[in-house]
């Protein structure tokens, strides 16, 4: 069955804006999981509906070690999006990763700590597949964007999320260099995860701002340095967006994502807390709606 295109964007670091969104309105999302970093702007690019959340809040006030982003996910969920692409400032770890490319990010390896990281918790237990972490539909269509207005970008990538709101010690980012991570940010993670929860199929483009410490005889990452390479890319990261939003066919097909909870839930019937199904009306209203009838 086909549907049309609801985009949702998560603006990262040095994207709080989009200016081509036409019909423009800040409506506030309540979410049962909490506060969203922000009011959601909708509006449209063209034909296709957008729902902008900026990832840290206008004016960049939330840490990245305090997002919320089960309501962040749950409420683009209520606002209708069939589609996640997000946006992120990233440091390379690797040479011919270098300040200005973007990454279409393929693979994360997560080193969050104490971030929840499931809708499902006791009551409602889920296990789903994170094996392919991003949607390959709409990570292709995101690169084909990048190169066509204009940037450069490598096409897959693995993600180092770490904690923060600290960079990394030398020795960690010489570890995780070891590790094959490619890139690292902050906030990728549990995002992602959450996203594939809600059968939100997630892209993510990673803007490169710095080298991280990993590099010999060079000065650490300090944040003057990322601001300014942020303010570089930003411009390129909106047209990127409107250029992906403006490509996109003018029908959706489905993805499996779409259906990923179908064989993950598995917690019996008669042992599932219903409060715990009440917050799931969103995230999971499909498939329990099914089950639980």
């Amino acid at each position: 069955m086909t549907k049309r295109w609801v985009i949702g964007v998560i603006g990262g670091s040095g994207l709080y804006a989009m200016h081509a969104i036409e019909d423009a309105q800040w409506i506030a999302v309540n979410s049962p999981f909490g506060t969203p970093s922000d009011a959601i702007l909708f509006g449209r690019i063209g034909e296709v509906q957008v729902c902008f959340l900026p990832r840290h809040g206008r004016g960049h006030r939330v840490s990245p070690t305090e997002l919320n982003p089960r309501a962040n996910i749950d409420a683009l969920k209520r606002a209708g999006c069939t589609d996640l692409l997000a946006i992120s400032a990233i440091g390379s770890l690797r040479e011919n990763l270098e300040p200005g490319r973007f990454v279409a990010v393929d693979q994360f390896i997560d080193r969050t700590q104490g971030r929840a990281s499931t809708f499902f918790t006791s009551g409602m237990v889920a296990h789903i597949s994170m094996a392919d972490p991003v949607c390959a539909r709409l990570s292709g269509m995101a690169a084909d964007a990048v190169e066509g207005a204009g940037g450069t970008v490598a096409r897959g990538g693995t993600y180092l999320a770490m904690e923060g709101p600290q960079f990394s010690t030398r020795a960690e980012s010489h570890m995780y260099r070891q590790w094959g991570a490619d890139v690292i940010g902050m906030t990728a993670m549990p995002e992602a995860k959450l996203a594939r929860e809600a059968e939100l199929p997630y892209a993510l483009l990673g803007m490169v701002t710095d080298y991280d410490c990993w590099r010999e005889g060079e000065a650490a990452v300090e944040v003057g340095d990322v601001i300014a390479q942020m303010h570089a890319n930003s411009a390129l990261a909106r047209a990127t967006v409107e250029r992906f939003v403006q490509s996109l066919p003018a029908t959706r097909d489905p993805s499996p994502i779409d259906t990923a909870l179908d064989n993950a839930i598995i917690t019996a019937p008669d042992a599932r807390d219903p409060a715990v199904i009440a917050r799931l009306d969103a995230v999971a209203g499909r498939v329990l709606g099914a089950k639980t009838a």
